[in-house]
């Protein structure tokens, strides 16, 4: 029983272990025959490591739930992953080894669940896989392309550069029955637009060598640029990658440290009805730093002052001005009503239910936590240690009230708080209490 697949570097011929992993191999040749890894990416390559495919999307995107198993495309999302089969004999010991992705299933952490991505090795030896990921097949042909992915350029998370993906799915021999209600489409589907918007270099596009290269240099900047923007939209220091700065917003330098923001915003005022003007400056000395943004409340405004004032004396400098390329005002408003909206609907630390901010391992602010050499003690609930702390008391009371004599003692200490007042023995609950309070009343003094 094998599978062909057909990847924008070369195909791939991978034989299913059918008999030491049935539900692994059964999955994998339903998702291919009704065409589910068509135009899936190549994604968390690590060289001589391993590769990992098999969403659809790919895992860069909004839009990718993380694929699904045909079970889970049938019968709904209850049936989205399954448990697969971990052989004892199939390890990861040979290069080219087809294994399913698997993650811990959120009611048991030791039970391992699978979809629809599955891994291949590019190494040998690879027994750090061996639980993590369930074996269920073997590349037999294609290893030139292995060797490609194994050597393709990919940035931080493993994606390579140029695209590489799985054009299409040939399945050459399929022992088992067609589940009820898959139906396989009569050609290869066309590529959805949520993956369309994840391609970045397309894996059939070819750079002429040839071509200028200012353009082929500008191309690439393009690209980066844009790579950029979408990681600074994960992370959230972007609304969004296509933001684009305002363009009733100037720029200004070249200025004499001696400018102010009232003098800029006079001379400038004449253009317009001026929002803002600022000179930006240094937040530890308040120096200067020679240039300001100035907002302006109508385009045309803006756009006349940028015409008017290039090369403009102001206070002995030429100035220069230009359109603003900063987003960084508009990134902080975006912010300011994300956390305001969040705060708005409750929640916990930062707005958010579920989360909340507390102290894990020591009180930075009392000095009970950390003793004389230096080294910290565990740390307890206050009213745990109340607790254990009267119960030190009460133990050694008792204990001295039965090794010595506590009118001897009281005597040499001068103290008129003789247990002996509270009962003989001084062991009983009632009379400890009575000391207790005594003694606490007569610190208070």
């Amino acid at each position: 029983m094998s599978v062909l697949l057909e990847t924008s570097v070369g195909d791939i011929v991978i034989d299913l272990l059918v008999d030491q992993a049935p539900k692994c191999c059964e999955n994998f040749l339903k998702l291919c025959k009704i065409k589910y890894y068509n135009f899936s990416p190549v994604y968390g390559v690590q060289k001589n490591f391993s590769f990992q495919t098999g969403d659809p999307i790919g895992p860069g995107s909004k839009d990718s739930d993380g694929g699904s198993s045909i079970w889970g495309l049938l019968d709904g999302s209850a049936s989205k992953t399954f448990t697969p089969e971990f052989h004892p004999r199939l390890k990861h010991v040979e290069r080219g080894t087809v294994s399913m992705a698997t993650a811990p299933g959120s009611r048991d952490p030791d039970e391992r669940l699978a979809g629809s991505q599955f891994i291949i090795t590019l190494g040998d030896g690879l027994e750090y896989l061996d639980g993590q990921a369930a074996v269920f097949g073997k590349v037999v042909e294609g290893f030139d392309a292995l060797e490609k992915i194994n050597s393709a350029f990919v940035d931080d998370t493993g994606r390579p550069l140029k695209d590489v993906r799985i054009r299409h799915t040939v399945i050459l021999e399929d022992p088992y029955d067609d589940p009820a209600g898959l139906l396989e489409p009569p050609g290869s589907p066309v590529p959805s637009a949520a993956q369309l918007a994840t391609v970045r270099i397309a894996d059939d596009e070819e750079i002429d060598e040839n071509a200028d290269q200012e353009a082929v240099e500008k191309l690439r900047r393009e690209r980066e640029a844009r790579a950029q923007a979408l990681t600074l939209e994960m992370v959230g220091d972007l609304p969004f990658a296509e933001v684009k700065p305002p363009e009733n917003v100037l720029f200004v330098c070249k200025l004499n440290p001696v400018t102010q923001d009232d003098d800029l915003e006079l001379i400038f005022s004449r253009f317009g009805k001026i929002l803002s003007c600022e000179v930006i400056r240094d937040k530890r000395t308040g120096d200067s730093l020679q240039y300001a943004f100035i907002e302006f409340e109508e385009q045309k405004d803006c756009e006349q002052a940028y015409f008017k004032m290039q090369g403009v004396l102001i206070d002995d400098h030429r100035i220069h001005v230009d359109f603003s390329q900063s987003v960084s005002k508009l990134s902080e408003t975006w912010r300011t009503s994300t956390n305001s909206k969040r705060s708005q609907q409750g929640g916990g630390f930062g707005g958010i239910a579920g989360l909340e901010k507390k102290r894990q391992y020591r009180a930075a602010d009392s000095i009970r936590d950390h003793d004389r050499s230096g080294r910290y003690n565990y740390v307890f609930d206050r009213e745990e240690q109340r607790r254990r702390q009267e119960r030190d008391e009460e133990q050694k009371y008792r204990h001295r009230s039965r090794s010595y004599s506590p009118e001897r003692d009281a005597r040499n200490r001068g103290d008129r708080r003789s247990p002996d007042r509270y009962g003989k023995d001084g062991a009983s609950e009632k009379n400890w209490r009575r000391y207790r309070d005594d003694r606490d009343r007569d610190r208070r003094r």
